[in-house]
């Protein structure tokens, strides 16, 4: 890694910074497990191979998904049949963001395309490569580039609005980060801070630092929000790459725990825990209002976990043989393991009323409903 000149940004992937080549340690064997819930798969669906951090978004009752190629989905939520499909043109890096009416990708070439109801509605250039998700709310698109810069536009016709640069490292992190919406206030990851920005002018409301990461360099002291975001009625919480989990009251934008811990996935849960593996994916959970430790498992080790979700009494992690693993939120034991298409499970599964949908690297969008 060279010296950067001081204008210059590097995004540096989790895998760059983590992988180990032939030294990287095997995953941990599955054991045998006799299931103590049900659930079933209701419905399946196919993309192209899906080589970028996906969200999957669940508005008005569909899901929102989109294929490498540039195949942007939306699907029944309760049968999985196709609402709409839409192609944006190019390969795409960064998406979905809806707010169901209109769904927002980036394509590598910088493009933002926006869709209203299947139809492109507009296409709009950003100056920097793009990874997170766009999102998409109060008529408004707003994406966040790995130069943690945000730019907002009208979500109807393209229109930009404003644009939000702040000084920071020139080190950023090339994985889905922090962009969501809280009440009236965009959140926004920048570096190891959560920022409440205001959608409207992209003015500072209020700057909460989640983690203070230490070091001798720059990689030492990467620490940007990872992303999506959980958020438990007045509190958002994230995981700061490698550094830190902690939760901000988004009312009065004030620190409300932060635990130092290491892992590059987001942290899910509910109102009474939060969980996330760490970088060996050892798992571990945290009362949600006070960040007090409640258990740890380490039964999934160098699996390649993914984000976590919360169903019902369980977390769920997928791995990178495409396995859904069902955990008790009181103890952390395994309770339901389930089958995909034996490829990564890619980003974060999210849960919409009692359905799970998990979409995995080859492409498979997987529906499953706990009974």
């Amino acid at each position: 890694m060279r010296r950067l000149r001081p204008a210059a940004i590097l995004a540096v992937s989790a895998l760059v910074l983590t992988a180990c080549g032939s030294d990287k340690p095997k995953p941990t064997p599955l054991v045998p497990l006799t299931a103590k819930i049900a659930a079933r798969q209701v419905w399946s669906a196919k993309l192209d191979s899906v080589q970028f951090p996906l969200g999957v978004v669940h508005r008005n009752g569909r899901f929102h998904v989109a294929g490498s190629d540039g195949t942007v989905l939306a699907l029944d939520a309760e049968t999985g049949r196709e609402a709409w499909r839409a192609q944006a043109g190019a390969r795409v890096v960064a998406g979905v963001g809806s707010d169901g009416r209109y769904a927002a990708v980036v394509t590598a070439a910088n493009e933002v395309v926006t869709f209203d109801e299947g139809r492109v509605a507009w296409r709009a250039s950003v100056p920097a490569r793009a990874v997170t998700p766009p999102l998409v709310a109060g008529e408004r698109v707003f994406v966040m580039t790995v130069d943690r810069v945000v730019h907002a536009f009208e979500a109807i016709d393209g229109r930009r609005l404003w644009t939000l640069q702040r000084p920071g490292d020139a080190l950023t992190l090339g994985q889905a980060g922090v962009l969501a919406a809280f009440k009236d206030t965009l959140i926004v990851g920048q570096g190891p801070r959560m920022v409440g920005v205001d959608p409207l002018r992209g003015t500072l409301r209020w700057d909460v630092p989640v983690a203070s990461p230490r070091g001798t360099n720059e990689v030492e002291r990467l620490a940007d929000l990872v992303g999506p975001a959980l958020r438990v009625d007045n509190q958002v919480c994230a995981r700061a790459f490698q550094s830190a989990v902690g939760c901000v009251d988004g009312d009065r934008g004030t620190l409300q725990w932060s635990r130092n811990v290491g892992g590059i996935q987001a942290v899910g849960g509910n109102g009474t825990i939060v969980a996330g593996a760490d970088a060996s994916d050892r798992i571990t959970a945290w009362r949600q209002s006070s960040g007090e430790m409640l258990w740890t498992n380490e039964k999934f080790l160098h699996r390649g976990l993914s984000g976590a979700a919360s169903v019902g009494k369980a977390v769920v992690f997928g791995d990178l043989e495409g396995q859904l693993h069902f955990l008790d939120q009181d103890n952390g034991d395994p309770v339901l393991r389930l089958a995909t298409d034996g490829s990564p499970v890619v980003g974060t599964p999210v849960v919409a009323g009692n359905l799970l949908v998990a979409v995995t690297r080859n492409g498979g969008v997987f529906a499953f409903r706990p009974d």
